[in-house]
């Protein structure tokens, strides 16, 4: 499901205030990727509502 336009400009990556954008890791598991870049962590999104918690962040490989 994918968020509306307007969330993902009134988001910002809670590490370092960067912009997010949507990508999606696998069908079922979409996420916010910060597009700062010395950061890159990717926020899951679950049941329609980003997770934008440090510690369930996935840090780019």
């Amino acid at each position: 499901m994918p968020l509306e336009a307007g969330l993902l400009e009134i988001l910002a990556c809670p590490a370092c205030h960067a912009s997010l954008r949507e990508e999606n890791a696998t069908e079922e598991t979409p996420e916010l990727v910060c597009q700062g870049d010395s950061c890159g962590l990717a926020y899951p999104v679950r049941d329609g509502i980003p997770v934008l918690l440090v510690d369930e962040a996935r840090r780019p490989a």
